[in-house]
């Protein structure tokens, strides 16, 4: 199962949030027929902006984190809502890379660092937070700790990871974000950096592993206390009535072009692998209530 765990140690100074995130990244994966190099990516990202957005408290709160590094994967956005479910998309998800020299996929090669690591934060109640940094590498967990010092000051390390098995199938993924308060003892802070080092790689947790192992090896000796276990899953919030009202919203040329041809139109979610077919007929109704609506 999927899932996001919070936890504190070390005297309150620490807390951690760590996502077992292999279900969604495989969903993901299938949805826009990723290959491997950019399942890694897609699932690195999400994972984090799962974390992001289960932290906001407010119902129909949300998190949209945007990648572009300039690499041919094109830009990548996740979108997670307040409880940690999570989509996304990338510009060209199919793109191959060859394999580096020590065996991993490429991923910084195919994000590229030559842009910037975008979070919007929407709370529903006042203008979205938007905050942002330059891609430090583009192999995302880099640079997700150097938003965090860069943009919201805070001391932070962020680890990320997606295995994926011979056989194409997403074997582990997840990891997790480490915070500290700003008076930590140094003894705390020289556990927490010993434990990270000693974790190594999230995956090789993952893999036949948990999210509360993870917790339990990165605070190892600072008696972790657990606060939250929430699931998550790859969630999309689209729906006819959504894309309706996208379609209602094209220049006035462009409908009565679609009304002129004749022929349903299929609008596909680009999160997701719904598709929504409209008549002629029922985009001349949209364009009628946008009319309407002009009047009004």
């Amino acid at each position: 199962m999927d899932e996001i765990i919070r936890a504190v140690a070390g005297g309150g100074f620490v807390s951690i949030a760590a996502i077992s995130s292999r279900g969604l990244t495989e969903r993901a994966k299938n949805i826009h027929k990723a290959s491997r190099v950019c399942t890694a990516a897609l699932g690195r990202v999400m994972a984090a902006a799962s974390v992001f957005g289960s932290a906001m408290k407010r119902d129909g709160a949300s998190v949209t984190v945007r990648v572009n590094g300039g690499g041919p994967i094109g830009t990548i956005i996740a979108v997670s809502d307040n409880l940690g479910n999570v989509r996304c998309c990338a510009g060209n998800p199919e793109i191959e890379l060859p394999i580096r020299p020590d065996g991993k996929l490429d991923v910084g090669r195919a994000v590229g660092k030559n842009g910037t690591l975008t979070v919007i934060r929407d709370n529903t109640e006042s203008e979205p937070y938007s905050g942002s940094t330059v891609l430090v590498s583009g192999e995302i967990a880099e640079d997700f700790t150097a938003y965090l010092a860069e943009s919201e000051q805070a001391g932070a390390a962020c680890a990320l990871g997606v295995l994926i098995g011979g056989d194409g199938a997403v074997r582990a993924a997840g990891g997790y974000i480490v915070s500290l308060l700003p008076d930590a003892p140094e003894d705390v802070i020289a556990a927490v950096e010993r434990n990270i080092a000693e974790t190594g790689y999230v995956t090789s947790v993952l893999d036949g592993g948990s999210a509360e192992e993870l917790i339990s090896r990165v605070m190892r000796g600072l008696e972790p206390k657990i606060l939250s276990r929430d699931a998550v899953e790859y969630k999309c919030g689209c729906s006819r009535e959504r894309v309706a009202s996208a379609l209602a919203g094209i220049g006035k040329k462009e409908r009565e072009d679609i009304i002129a041809k004749g022929e349903d139109v299929e609008v596909t979610c680009r999160f997701c692998d719904a598709a929504y077919t409209f008549s002629p007929a029922e985009i001349k109704k949209l364009k009628i209530v946008v009319d309407k609506q002009k009047i009004i």
